[in-house]
């Protein structure tokens, strides 16, 4: 699989592309699809990403995490 990045113009643009790519039966996913973060919830995600930096917190994989909550 590859990804194909896009600047749109417009929604004029948008709309077409997204036509055309339906016609042709192709899946895709627009941005605007993903999530989006509120100002409140970005500062929290910089803030802890600037306390990892600092050594303030750790970091751990995320099956690590499951194997601890397993049956709970």
């Amino acid at each position: 699989m590859e990804t194909l990045t896009i600047d749109i113009q417009n929604e004029q643009e948008k709309k077409v592309l997204l036509a055309f790519f339906d016609s042709l039966n192709y899946h895709y996913r627009t941005d605007n699809e993903d999530y989006e973060l509120t100002e409140e919830q970005i500062e929290t995600v910089v803030q802890r990403k600037n306390d990892f930096l600092q050594g303030k917190t750790t970091a751990r994989p995320w099956s690590e995490i499951k194997k601890r909550y397993e049956g709970v």
